[in-house]
């Protein structure tokens, strides 16, 4: 321990003013207006891109939920729980259209996941 105070004690001191090695400008060792402005534009962009997707997400689950009222609303709902319209491509839809259910085709519709 007495060893390694010694050694702080006569390591000697940082120059007070910081320079660069001999043969570098400043211009080398930092980015300058071109590295900032590429950092804004990188940061803006992704700023609006996270904007757009949110935006994105919230209309995708707002037209799942109109579908699903919708579906309730006409009584589609009452089919499906009875398996009438799931497994059975002869049985029509309120709308009068034989196996236009989602389930009918492989896809499990809006919602699902």
């Amino acid at each position: 321990m007495h060893s390694l105070l010694l050694a702080l004690a006569t390591t000697p001191a940082p120059t007070p003013t910081p320079s660069l090695r001999p043969g570098l400008s400043q211009d080398q060792v930092t980015p300058g207006l071109l590295g900032f402005l590429l950092t804004a534009f990188i940061v803006v962009l992704t700023a609006l891109l996270i904007v757009d997707m949110v935006r994105r997400i919230r209309r995708v689950r707002y037209r799942a939920q109109v579908e699903e009222e919708r579906a309730a609303a006409t009584g589609e709902g009452d089919l499906r729980t009875t398996g009438a319209g799931a497994g059975n491509p002869g049985v029509q839809d309120p709308a009068g259209q034989p196996g236009t259910h989602p389930e009918s085709n492989g896809d499990a519709g809006p919602g699902s996941r």
